[in-house]
């Protein structure tokens, strides 16, 4: 029988070792294309002509692996929905999301890296006042000026809402919270009832801080009036001083536009709570990491 040389063992070492990393490859490429045909090569958004709707269609644009995909618009509570069917069967999906959100409570999500910053940078929330304010109500200023929370904050009471009424969610959160809320009020002489009227907007978690500023705000001696309307009028009335104040604005990116417009008729206290972002959310146990993980669809 011939034997083998060094040489001819090495050969076939190398050729078993070749074909068996072929065989890996294509085997993981394989089940990553069987998740992506899953799916359909969509992606389930929002509402046409919300600003993450317009932040997804500049990143089918701007990335050159989305080639083939779809954006399913849609609602956000139907979004939702279909968010909960598939981690209920383990399923792979992307949506269209942002943090602060409760979701982010419910389920272990992640949020995909966006190195073309489709979806821009991370966000603050602000607070903003009309012109005057500061002179005609320093104490309410002052409460507005010392608001900041986390996110976690914001989500718990969107969580408990789900289920209660938001005055109530916020409520408990207040109740829960109030080292928090006397950091945010020390100091300033309470009020023998002057009226202020907040301006919000009108999703889930622009509700959760508007109905804890009214609590601080009301605890404080303040008699306070909430309104809610979209994000232009929001900043129209601000800059035309016929609503006083407002904690609700996500910038640079989300309401910029508003800011560009009315920025220099109001006066912005900064931001409230830091780091909001959104774009393409997945399970945690989806093997992806990066919009740029996700292949074409050829």
């Amino acid at each position: 029988m011939k034997k083998l040389t060094p040489l001819k063992l090495l050969s076939l070492a190398s050729v078993s070792l070749l074909i068996a990393a072929c065989g890996t490859d294509g085997s993981t490429d394989s089940e990553d294309t069987s998740m992506f045909e899953e799916m359909d090569y969509t992606i389930t958004g929002i509402e046409p002509g919300s600003g993450i709707t317009e932040s997804a269609r500049r990143a089918f644009d701007e990335y050159d692996n989305l080639s083939g995909w779809e954006l399913q618009e849609s609602s956000t509570g139907g979004m939702m929905v279909e968010l909960q069917q598939a981690i209920e069967k383990e399923e792979p999906i992307i949506i269209t999301g942002w943090q602060p959100h409760h979701i982010f409570e419910i389920y272990d999500l992640k949020i995909l890296e966006d190195p073309q910053q489709s979806f821009g940078a991370a966000e603050n929330i602000h607070t903003m006042t009309r012109i005057g304010l500061e002179d005609d109500m320093p104490d309410a200023t002052a409460i507005l000026d010392n608001f900041a929370w986390e996110i976690e904050d914001m989500q718990q009471i969107v969580l408990e809402a789900q289920d209660l009424p938001f005055e109530e969610a916020a409520q408990n959160w207040y109740d829960e919270n109030l080292d928090l809320v006397n950091e945010w009020t020390d100091g300033v002489p309470e009020s023998d009832g002057q009226s202020i009227d907040l301006i919000s907007m009108p999703w889930d978690t622009e509700r959760a801080s508007a109905h804890v500023m009214t609590l601080v705000l009301e605890n404080h001696g303040f008699d306070v009036n909430v309104t809610s309307v979209d994000p232009s009028i929001l900043f129209q009335a601000l800059a035309q001083g016929e609503a006083d104040a407002t904690v609700t604005p996500w910038l640079p990116t989300t309401h910029g536009a508003f800011m560009e417009e009315y920025g220099d008729d109001l006066v912005d206290l900064g931001p409230n709570l830091p780091g909001a972002v959104s774009g393409f959310v997945v399970p945690a146990y989806m093997d992806i990491d990066s919009i740029e993980d996700l292949p074409a669809n050829e």
